[in-house]
């Protein structure tokens, strides 16, 4: 049995071209064959991304006093994101290391203060949410002892009279998704917004998909539904800052109306020998890399560049959209972002995933109902038709005879 470990050290000239070989059969995103995990907004941000990572990669988040340059990129960053989603004056965030730790921070913060301010405690509480909710919301609930209510949708979008009759005296949050990632549709915000303030529960907006591009798809003129803090009732948002805000892996960001509601962000633990640890997030150790990356990719673009990716996300999906609905599939809902889910009405669309796949494409695929699922990025604007023409390849080699059922809107 071999060591994991080598019992002696190799230089770096000799374990990068190790490193290269391992990834050899890693998808090729860089030529934009993956529609999910990457999100590829061309070399010149990549560099700018993985540069300023590198310039940070050793010092650390947990110090601020230490490393006031990394405090000072953090307040900025969580400054931006407040300013895209119409955060009122006294509005506050903290980053945080992806979607599924906003979220759970997101809940976290909502647990304690409804223990605190709305004499909740010592009962089980649950989460009302429409069952296209990301799963992050079930390990929360896992991790805290809540109940997650997952209601089924109506037109792929949350049902806000069901969810409205689902709420009782122990919810403790309503949630929307804008958008939801298995269908990149923007739940009714407002509408939920109108519950929330009627039944006096806390309402998050899962945006980790969104919050980073549908600001800019909206200054590019299209007409998007509230989704952000310009609804009232909307308490916290999680954003992903390495999704639509092309940062380096791990950079996301959970906002909240006040510095009042953060406040129950924060955990205080200890005493211990040196006293209590205070930290803004559930983290010690934060990776100083993902804080400077995101910072330095924010001014290397500015609104203006933004806008320019976001734009390309937009011809992408145009183009997707107009090429399978002529290879007759049914795109499901809507979409206005970088998501789009589509159907065949008489072909499974899993043997068609499969075949995309044996073609070197990295995508994802919708079991309820059967679909194929593409997060696009700016690279793919470039390479849309020949995604289309793999599909088109992909969908003659799949038999006709296997009939899947038509997808229940």
């Amino acid at each position: 049995m071999t060591s994991a470990l080598p019992a002696r050290g190799a230089p770096w000239s000799d374990i990068e071209p190790r490193m290269r070989d391992l990834a050899r059969g890693d998808v090729k995103w860089r030529d934009g064959r993956t529609g999910m995990y990457i999100f590829n907004a061309g070399p010149e941000v990549e560099h700018v991304q993985k540069t300023a990572y590198a310039m940070f990669a050793s010092e650390n988040g947990l110090g601020p006093a230490a490393f006031p340059s990394l405090a000072q990129m953090e307040r900025e960053v969580v400054a931006a994101g407040l300013s895209l989603l119409n955060a009122p004056a006294g509005a506050a965030g903290s980053m945080t290391s992806g979607g599924t730790d906003s979220i759970f921070l997101a809940v976290k913060t909502a647990r304690d203060h409804a223990r605190a301010e709305r004499g909740m405690n010592g009962r089980r509480l649950n989460i009302v949410a429409p069952s296209s909710v990301h799963p992050a919301f079930d390990k929360a609930c896992m991790v805290m002892d809540l109940d997650l209510r997952r209601i089924p949708v109506k037109d792929l979008l949350a049902d806000v009279a069901a969810m409205d009759a689902a709420i009782d005296e122990d919810t403790l949050m309503l949630v929307g998704s804008a958008p939801c990632f298995p269908f990149g549709l923007i739940d009714p915000i407002a509408e939920l917004g109108e519950v929330a303030e009627r039944k006096k529960v806390w309402l998050h907006v899962d945006a980790c998909v969104g919050a980073y591009i549908a600001p800019f798809v909206r200054m590019n003129g299209a007409t998007l539904p509230a989704f952000d803090f310009a609804v009232p009732a909307v308490s916290s948002i999680s954003g992903d800052l390495h999704k639509y805000g092309y940062a380096s892996k791990g950079a996301s960001t959970v906002l909240f109306r006040s510095e009042a509601l953060k406040k129950y962000l924060e955990f205080d633990a200890g005493p211990w020998p040196l006293g209590r640890m205070i930290t803004p997030t559930l983290a010690g150790t934060r990776p100083g890399g993902a804080i400077a990356a995101a910072w330095a990719v924010m001014q290397h673009l500015g609104i203006e560049g933004y806008r320019q990716q976001q734009s390309a996300v937009t011809q992408a999906r145009e183009k997707i959209e107009t090429g399978v609905r002529k290879l007759g599939f049914e795109v499901l809902g809507n979409p206005q972002l970088g998501i789009v889910a589509f159907a065949h009405p008489k072909v499974d669309a899993l043997r068609i995933y499969a075949q995309m796949h044996h073609r070197g494409w990295r995508t994802a695929a919708l079991l309820e109902p059967r679909a194929l699922h593409l997060m696009l990025s700016p690279k793919h604007n470039e390479v849309a038709h020949e995604y289309l023409a793999d599909l088109e390849a992909s969908l003659g080699a799949v038999s006709d005879e296997q009939i899947a059922p038509k997808y229940a809107g």
